[in-house]
């Protein structure tokens, strides 16, 4: 939970970052009419031949600028995501959020544009294969992201306590976007994958004299 100090900066934050999803939504429509509507309407009053080149590359130009202003849109509502969630929630546990929705936002943007620059039944057949690829692609990283989110939000042990996990034994330094970090005896660090920590036994002992627990996730 962060400190009273820190909440003014991070309402400030995702006030500021609001304003910039609000802005690049509403330049990515004001491009698109610039493009579809007023241009061709320029064109066609010079050249018909120049309005049909035009025409030709609009497809092009159009994927270019949802590209363009589709990823600065999922970056700003993935940070509008962030510091909301740091309202209430600790660093590790926004950022796999924020992860989460780039790769998500990312993969959607993708097919969307493969799909809109084939057009027609083609394009919603092209959508879907490549949503679907991109789904396969992302089905092992996109899986250990919400897996540490889940680590984050049950949480089945906390930083500092000792835990024998996936065959690990070690002190818990750190629970990231992928990897759960375990301080074994020797110094050495070992970094488990979240989806292996959520499907196995965790035995957890706090540092003392305190009983060992189990706890399955």
């Amino acid at each position: 939970m962060p400190g009273n100090k820190e909440i003014p900066e991070q309402i400030s934050k995702s006030g500021r970052n609001l304003f910039k999803l609000i802005l690049w939504i509403g330049g990515y429509v004001a491009a698109s009419m610039l493009l579809n509507i007023y241009t061709p309407s320029f064109l066609r009053e010079l050249s018909e031949d120049l309005m049909k080149t035009y025409q030709e590359y609009l497809g092009y130009i159009n994927s270019g600028i949802a590209i363009a202003f589709g990823y600065f849109i999922i970056v700003a509502l993935s940070n509008l995501i962030y510091w909301n969630l740091r309202l209430r929630y600790p660093h590790s546990t926004a950022q796999v959020m924020r992860n989460a929705i780039k790769i998500i936002g990312i993969g959607a943007l993708v097919a969307m544009i493969a799909g809109g620059s084939a057009g027609g039944a083609a394009g919603v057949a092209l959508g879907g294969f490549v949503g679907m690829v991109v789904g396969f692609a992302t089905q092992k990283v996109l899986g250990q992201v919400i897996a540490g989110l889940f680590l984050l939000i049950i949480r089945p042990f906390k930083i500092g306590d000792r835990v024998l996990v996936a065959g690990e034994e070690g002190i818990v330094k750190d629970v990231t976007t992928f990897f759960t970090v375990v301080e074994k005896d020797g110094g050495e660090l070992a970094l488990i994958p979240n989806n292996a920590v959520i499907g196995s036994k965790i035995n957890i002992k706090k540092i003392g004299d305190e009983p060992e627990t189990d706890k399955s996730t």
